[in-house]
């Protein structure tokens, strides 16, 4: 049920399609292993993204994988029938996931995590930090990637 957003969250710190499945595939094992730990205090979709984000940052810790890279490679699929809207909406789409690589992890966590539909309060509760904090992160995310969009 959320595998597509748990896939767009691991493309999000993967710089490369082996990197972005290893990351998918770390995520899953996780969370199934997990699963029986679930207590029900928050949202199944929360418990879901907090595992997701903890085992994302340990993977970029583990590879020691550099902050800031434009070079990667995102396959988007697109249904339109339109090549040319298909091949505009995939170069928006990369420029976009280009930009939300070239930020600072703490910035990249609360746009992924948004762009994913989560409220104020769910981000703050997968990341460990306040929904003011989230607002604050997030408007100096939206600000560096005006400037590099």
């Amino acid at each position: 049920m959320h595998g597509a957003s748990l896939a767009r969250l691991a493309a999000s710190y993967g710089k490369h399609a082996g990197d972005r499945d290893d990351l998918f595939q770390e995520i899953v094992v996780a969370i199934w292993q997990a699963l029986p730990r679930f207590r029900g205090e928050c949202s199944e979709r929360t418990f879901l993204f907090r595992i997701a984000h903890n085992r994302a940052i340990a993977h970029i810790a583990r590879r020691q994988l550099p902050v800031v890279d434009t070079q990667g490679e995102v396959e988007i699929e697109d249904r339109r029938p339109n090549p040319e809207e298909a091949l505009s909406t995939e170069q928006q789409g990369q420029r976009l996931l280009d930009a939300v690589q070239r930020l600072p992890v703490s910035h990249r966590q609360v746009v992924t995590l948004m762009l994913e539909g989560l409220s104020y309060a769910e981000i703050a509760e997968v990341i460990g930090i306040t929904e003011t904090n989230v607002g604050a992160r997030l408007t100096r995310a939206r600000q560096m990637l005006r400037q590099l969009l």
